[in-house]
C-alpha cells in the first residue's frame, strides 16, 4: 500500500505588514485526500495564511509548494492552473444571473475561453450538462433557473462551491464555509462538504468547532501567526495550550 502523499506544504512561511508578523515561520503539511482545517482565535493569522496559500498575498519569506511545484509569490491564476480552487467567505455572485448560467460561465473560464467578451448560445450549450451535474452535486439541481440573488444565504454558498468545483480542483480551499449560517444551513453544508471531498483534498478555515470535529482529519491551531498545535481533532481539542488560547471559548 502506497504512503499518503503531501500535496500542499509550506516552509518557514512568513508575512509581515509594516513590521507586524501576521504569519510567522509557519510549516504546514497537507496530505492528499484529507480535510485539513485551520483554526485559531481572532487575529491568529488564519485568513492571512489562506491568502498566502492561494496567491492573493505574496510572502515576506518562506516557500509554498503545491504538488511538487514551488508557487511562492505566484499569482492566483497560476496556482489555480495547478488544480487549486477557492471559495470565499463573502459571496460574490451576480444577482440577476441564474445558478445554471453561473456554473456554465465558470466551466467556460476553465477552458481558456473566459477572456472573451461574448458568449454564444451554442458555446454555452457545451457546458450545460456538466453545469447541471455540478448543481445536482451541491443540492441545487431543482433551482438551476433561479437568479442567484433570489437564493437564500446557505444556497448561495452552495452555488459558490459549485463554481469552485467547476475548475476540477485537486485541492479545494474553503474560507469560513459556515460563517453567518443558522444551524440548519450549517448541517447541510457539513453534509455537502463531506460529499464533495471524495477524490479531493480540502483545506478549510473554520470557526465552528462542531463543524471541525465533524469533518477534519487534521487540525492546525494558529496563535499570533504561529502553529500552536497540530493533530487529530480529539487530540487538539484536549490540549491545554489550545484551551488557554481560546480563553474559555467553546472548543469542544
Amino acid at each position: 500500500m502506497s504512503q499518503p502523499q503531501v500535496i500542499l506544504s509550506t516552509q518557514d512561511l512568513t508575512k509581515e505588514f509594516q513590521g507586524f508578523r501576521a504569519v510567522d515561520e509557519v510549516a504546514l503539511s497537507v496530505t492528499e485526500g484529507t480535510v485539513h482545517v485551520l483554526v485559531g482565535p481572532n487575529g491568529a493569522g488564519k485568513t492571512t495564511l489562506f491568502n498566502l496559500l492561494t496567491g492573493f498575498l505574496s510572502p515576506t519569506a518562506g516557500r509554498i509548494v503545491v504538488g511538487g511545484d514551488d508557487v511562492t509569490g505566484q499569482p492566483p491564476e497560476r496556482i489555480a492552473r495547478l488544480g487549486v480552487a477557492r471559495s470565499f467567505q463573502v459571496t460574490s455572485l451576480f444577482s440577476g444571473v441564474s445558478a445554471q448560467e453561473h456554473v456554465e460561465l465558470a466551466l467556460q473560464a476553465g477552458t481558456g475561453l473566459g477572456r472573451r467578451f461574448w458568449r454564444s448560445d451554442k458555446l454555452m450549450r457545451r457546458f450545460s450538462a456538466r453545469a447541471a451535474e455540478l448543481l445536482d452535486e451541491v443540492g441545487l439541481g431543482r433551482l438551476a433557473s433561479r437568479p442567484a440573488g433570489s437564493l437564500p444565504y446557505g444556497q448561495k454558498r452552495a452555488l459558490e462551491l459549485a463554481l469552485a468545483l467547476a475548475l476540477y480542483p485537486r485541492i479545494l480551499l474553503l474560507d469560513e464555509p459556515t460563517a453567518g449560517m443558522g444551524l440548519e444551513d450549517v448541517d447541510r453544508t457539513v453534509a455537502l462538504i463531506d460529499r464533495v471531498r471524495a477524490g479531493r483534498t480540502v483545506v478549510m478555515v473554520e470557526h465552528n468547532m462542531s463543524v471541525v470535529g465533524s469533518l477534519a482529519d487534521t487540525v492546525t491551531v494558529l496563535q499570533r501567526g504561529r502553529v500552536l498545535v497540530e493533530g487529530p481533532y480529539e487530540t487538539v481539542r484536549a490540549d491545554p495550550r489550545v484551551i488557554e488560547a481560546y480563553l474559555g471559548a467553546d472548543v469542544a
